[in-house]
């Protein structure tokens, strides 16, 4: 597996089609969830991706700049590939993306939006839930709150 970092003004075009594929394919697809894939974030995030020996993306995830979703310095999109689901690549890839905010930002909270069914992992990760849980594009979320 290779990690790959970089922000959005170091990116090529082939790697935004890359981890945008699997995007599309988890949220959009396999969520039955039609909703507007680019919102304007990208832009002011530091990706971060996983390659397989195949060079797919297999998990990703997007670091995204203080005040741009939350006052903090948030994570979202986290994606993993299907076949990968259950093989702790999605552990792997927050810590990984907790240790590249804490790279670019220092020690710092992070703050995401949380699908309900995820909300024990992120827990397991010192995420705790902060509000009351919402819809989101018709999907349980609950925001959760990472303080170093």
């Amino acid at each position: 597996m290779k990690w790959i970092s970089k922000h959005w003004n170091d990116l090529s075009k082939e790697e935004l089609y890359d981890f945008t594929v699997l995007r599309i394919g988890i949220f959009v697809v396999e969520q039955d969830c039609p909703y507007p894939e680019f919102d304007g974030k990208d832009q002011r995030s530091t990706h971060l991706w996983c390659l397989d020996s195949q060079d797919a993306v297999v998990a990703y995830l997007r670091i995204v700049e203080p005040g741009v979703s939350y006052e903090e310095v948030s994570i979202g999109r986290v994606a993993v590939h299907e076949r990968y689901r259950g093989s702790g690549i999605g552990r792997e890839l927050m810590e990984q993306g907790m240790a590249e905010v804490e790279r670019l930002f220092g020690k710092v909270p992070i703050r995401l939006s949380a699908q309900e069914y995820l909300r024990s992992f992120y827990k397991s990760l010192g995420y705790i839930p902060v509000g009351e849980g919402y819809l989101e594009d018709g999907i349980p979320h609950v925001e959760m709150l990472y303080t170093p």
